[in-house]
């Protein structure tokens, strides 16, 4: 990691910045370190359109924060009304891009007439604020309607991923005491109707709360509707008023619960409120994104993560932007589907994760090479620290050597982006995230709480409260209390293994569980990854720690291979002494895997939990709701057992 190039953001970059140079970073970071509630609170006075002021900054009861006390304002005016009432309303929100090839274009304006035709069709379904709703659909417009529809309401939303199971869905549905479920007949992905409605109506057989179902026509598919119950979304809409008020809610109201599969088979439902959520959902679409009038930006996340909630629907519309949404998959029907939709919208940022970054990598690069991405000025990863190596190719290959990445580190449970760079100003390092955000207080300590030194390992922690942090696990205090901020109270802990360099860069190595010791040495399962991808023969890694009688641990790879023909054995010899030399012996592989595909949840992390399992107890026992494809940890299993 010391050895890595370092890229200053070019003149002309700079000159057209939001945060154009280091010392104005450093002066916007000193300021809100020293005065925070002033910082924050002509932030929020100056971005957000308030109902009712707030009477003060934050409250801070350790755990628990409130921010902007008082205050009322909406989150759906903010992203939507405000643009038209400024005028924009002619300005295009949405260019839409399903799988089959068909498209639209929906205007600030048509967005608030869809959103007050669907919220009051809500009302007249009996939703009133406060209650709960599920929205469990694909990645077409009628998705952000939904968000935006509940958030006008004082709806608490949850969205689930479309690939979740009946199981999955029914588990959320029950933690959250829905009342309203908002799907589709199904979504469309890798050539195939996925069906959702028969997952709803499965799932619902043991959901009492649960009064509505509104179900969205995407495929046409024949679906079950039961009367009373269910309800088409067109007919729900059909008839009703297009002026439908934001409703006035408290600056804490939630805004959303976003649930997170842990270790055990619980899975957590993470709170997010309303105005400090939103503020720093916008700050960071002009620090870390450096957001134009003119830009046109796609996140390729899908609304059911994080991502899609902060990146693609609350940041991205409360700044009035253009933004691309795209249903389907980036393998469909060719590897270079995404950089056709680049060229075609002529996309200017261009946000996605590591783990597709290295899937598009392994497929050689005579896909991005066929198109014309000159368009592009700011690329950004986000899901998981990035190997240099992907980071070099997705710098060289897709931005050709001209456009800034900003490698995002953040969580479900932080809302927003916290250590990244900010492009004008921050010289890049690959596979650093580098400085955190203003109002950030990220530190990497020891267990008792001290800073470590320079290039030392330790945990990463936050030390002050900042607007978009979590502010509970729905219905479950204690366990908030217990996970986050009992193991150095009054810090949060992000449960993440970092070191900073000599400049103060913070290196993400990944889960503190995702740490090796092997014969007395701590080992980054990150740095061996990094140095297998660097070799040219591989696409992707994923290790883990196996039990050692000797060493205490010993380290087992798993690799997938760039297309080619390989010789397995005499390849894995090849690695074991790459690795070697790439960092030294003690970190020598004892055993790599060859696998066609490495296990992953459906936001595209890598489950290195399972891999664990399988090696440590020859099983997987543990919880896999979150698993885009079962049959991969089944085909390991099985290459195991045959290699035993």
């Amino acid at each position: 990691m010391s050895q890595v190039n370092v890229y200053p953001p070019s003149a002309e970059f700079v000159e057209r910045a939001n945060v154009s140079g280091m010392e104005a970073y450093k002066a916007l970071y000193k300021r809100a370190a020293e005065k925070p509630e002033e910082f924050w609170g002509e932030l929020a006075k100056e971005k957000i359109s308030w109902m009712e002021p707030f009477s003060h900054v934050f409250e801070w009861e350790p755990p628990f924060a409130k921010w902007f006390v008082g205050g009322k304002t909406n989150a759906c005016f903010n992203c939507v009304d405000r643009h038209v009432l400024a005028g924009h309303g002619e300005k295009v929100a949405l260019l839409f891009e399903g799988e089959p090839g068909d498209t639209r274009k929906v205007t600030y304006s048509e967005l608030l007439a869809d959103i007050s035709r669907f919220a009051n069709g809500l009302l007249k379904l009996g939703v009133k604020t406060g209650d709960r709703a599920i929205i469990y659909m694909p990645m077409i417009p009628e998705a952000v309607v939904a968000m935006l529809a509940c958030a006008r309401l004082g709806v608490t939303h949850s969205v689930v991923f479309g690939g979740f199971s009946s199981e999955a869905l029914k588990a959320r549905i029950q933690d959250l005491g829905a009342k309203l479920v908002i799907t589709a007949d199904g979504g469309w992905r890798r050539g195939k109707e996925i069906k959702l409605k028969p997952a709803v109506d499965e799932a619902l057989n043991d959901c009492p709360t649960v009064e509505s179902v509104v179900v969205c026509a995407r495929t046409k598919g024949s679906v079950e509707m039961v009367h009373g119950r269910d309800h088409w979304w067109h007919a729900v809409e059909a008839g009703q008023s297009e002026n439908c008020p934001a409703v006035p809610l408290d600056s804490e109201h939630p805004l959303f619960v976003l649930y997170t599969s842990g270790t055990t088979g619980k899975p957590k439902g993470i709170l997010h409120t309303t105005a400090g959520y939103l503020l720093q959902a916008a700050m960071t679409m002009e620090w870390v994104f450096d957001l134009k009038a003119d830009d046109i930006y796609w996140c390729t996340a899908d609304i059911g993560w994080v991502t899609g909630h902060s990146y693609i629907v609350y940041g991205p519309m409360s700044r009035g932007a253009t933004q691309i949404i795209y249903e389907g998959a980036p393998d469909t029907p060719g590897f270079d589907r995404w950089w056709k939709i680049v060229a075609h919208f002529k996309a200017t940022v261009f946000y996605t994760s590591p783990t597709a970054i290295r899937a598009l990598i392994r497929q050689g690069n005579q896909w991005p090479e066929a198109h014309d991405l000159s368009s592009l000025r700011l690329l950004g990863s986000v899901g998981e620290p990035i190997n240099p190596a992907a980071w070099e190719w997705y710098y060289n290959v897709i931005g050709k050597g001209r456009c800034p990445i900003v490698d995002t580190w953040w969580q479900t449970e932080t809302g927003t982006i916290l250590i990244a760079p900010m492009p004008g100003a921050v010289p890049l390092k690959p596979g650093s995230g580098t400085l955190p955000m203003p109002g950030v207080m990220a530190d990497v300590v020891d267990l008792d709480g001290n800073s470590v030194g320079a290039n030392q390992e330790g945990y990463l922690i936050v030390r002050r409260p900042w607007p978009s942090m979590v502010r509970t696990i729905w219905g479950d205090p204690q366990r908030f209390q217990d996970q986050y901020w009992s193991r150095l109270p009054g810090n949060y802990f992000t449960g993440d293994a970092a070191r900073r360099d000599e400049d103060g860069y913070f290196w993400v190595l990944g889960r503190v569980d995702d740490v090796l010791n092997v014969s007395g040495h701590r080992l980054s399962t990150m740095e061996v990854e990094s140095a297998l991808v660097r070799h040219p023969a591989v696409a992707e890694a994923a290790v883990v720690g196996k039990p050692h009688e000797i060493t205490g641990q010993s380290v087992c790879c798993f690799v997938t291979l760039k297309k080619g023909d390989f010789d397995h054995e005499a390849l894995g010899k090849e690695l074991r002494q790459w690795v070697g030399h790439e960092i030294g012996a003690f970190a020598r592989p004892e055993e790599i895997r060859f696998s066609d595909a490495l296990p992953k949840t459906r936001s595209g992390k890598i489950m290195r939990r399972l891999l664990r399992e399988l090696v440590t107890n020859n099983t997987v026992a543990g919880d896999v709701t979150t698993l885009e494809d079962l049959s991969v940890i089944t085909k390991l299993a099985a290459q195991h057992d045959d290699e035993a």
